[in-house]
């Protein structure tokens, strides 16, 4: 039997900042009789797509504008999401946000899914941003429940319990790059191109970038490539911090995706429970002073005590060998 702690509760409890340490440890004690013991509840593949992974497509429409593929073997645990409209420069659609909300909801109800790689599989693109020949049809009405939708989307990608790896082969504009930055990690070629260049088209960003971008390289420098619509290529993101690495672009252009499979492979063996406590203890920590924050962290740590994955790790280094985790 897998084992999800009551995640949900702990971020509903956690975004209630607490005032003091106080408020913090109450937290704590209400975490202890929160936690819940599920059965783990497996996504049905719909065809298997070469050895090792699992592919599904969603019904719609455009039912191949999002890949999912759920690897298997050594990689199990690993989901990789393929964002896949190469007529459209994987333009942001209402297609694809609908296509996008479905699999972020598989993936939550998944236990096994350890982490997952967000890409492209259009060639030179990550995503390009809002789908623009889409909005100019749309009435003015529409526009601001979809830009909300997609926030909202966004919102619910970066909540995700368990690692998220942006892998940037292409070009991430507008929210594209929104899309990116409410991952956990971006790994980036040295040819891919990012931007939030809305106010070229009298705008803002509209899906998080005026507040992700400064937390992830500080408000000086957010302002100056919002303010400008400025592009830079992955060498200048990774020296600006909005990408963790670049990596040179091979002759298939799936540099960023592959070393970003090489780090969710690195991540896969680790105590499951361990890492969605880390990145809930990260995430919360870092929106509230650091008397709270550590208060978070002792929160976070007492739910990993009980479990049977703590106590397999103990065993595995008194007998020399390889934990096997599963999520207890």
């Amino acid at each position: 039997m897998a084992v999800r702690v009551g995640c949900r509760h702990l971020l509903q409890a956690f975004r209630v900042q607490a005032a003091d340490r106080d408020s913090a440890c109450r937290l704590a004690a209400s975490l202890a009789c929160s936690r819940q013991y599920i059965l783990s509840r497996k996504v049905s593949p719909s065809r298997l797509n070469g050895p090792g992974t699992v592919t599904r497509h969603y019904s719609s429409d455009s039912k191949d504008d999002l890949r999912v593929r759920y690897l298997d073997g050594e990689d199990d645990g690993i989901v990789v999401v393929g964002i896949n409209r190469p007529k459209a420069k994987n333009a942001i659609s209402k297609n694809l946000v609908k296509m996008m909300f479905e699999t972020v909801e598989d993936i939550k109800k998944n236990n096994k899914v350890r982490s997952v790689i967000l890409c492209s599989l259009v060639p030179g693109i990550f995503c390009a941003g809002a789908d623009l020949k889409e909005r100019a049809k749309m009435h003015q009405s529409e526009v601001g429940p979809f830009v909300s939708r997609a926030r909202a989307l966004i919102t619910e990608l970066g909540n995700l319990p368990i690692p998220t790896i942006a892998a940037i082969d292409g070009a991430a504009l507008g929210g594209g790059l929104e899309m990116a930055l409410a991952c956990d990690i971006r790994i980036a070629s040295n040819t891919a191109k990012m931007g939030l260049v809305e106010t070229k088209l009298a705008i803002i960003p509209g899906a998080g970038g005026t507040q992700r971008l400064p937390r992830v390289i500080g408000v000086s420098l957010a302002k100056e490539l919002i303010f400008a619509a400025r592009v830079v290529d992955g060498t200048e993101a990774c020296r600006l911090g909005l990408v963790s690495c670049s990596v040179e672009q091979n002759k298939s252009g799936d540099a960023a995706y592959l070393q970003a499979l090489e780090l969710a492979r690195e991540i896969n063996p680790q105590g499951p429970i361990a890492i969605r406590m880390a990145k809930l203890a990260i995430n919360q920590g870092i929106e509230v002073d650091l008397s709270t924050g550590l208060a978070i962290e002792e929160a976070c740590y007492a739910q990993v005590i009980p479990t049977k994955d703590r106590l397999e790790g103990l065993a595995a280094f008194k007998e020399k060998r390889r934990p096997h985790y599963k999520g207890e």
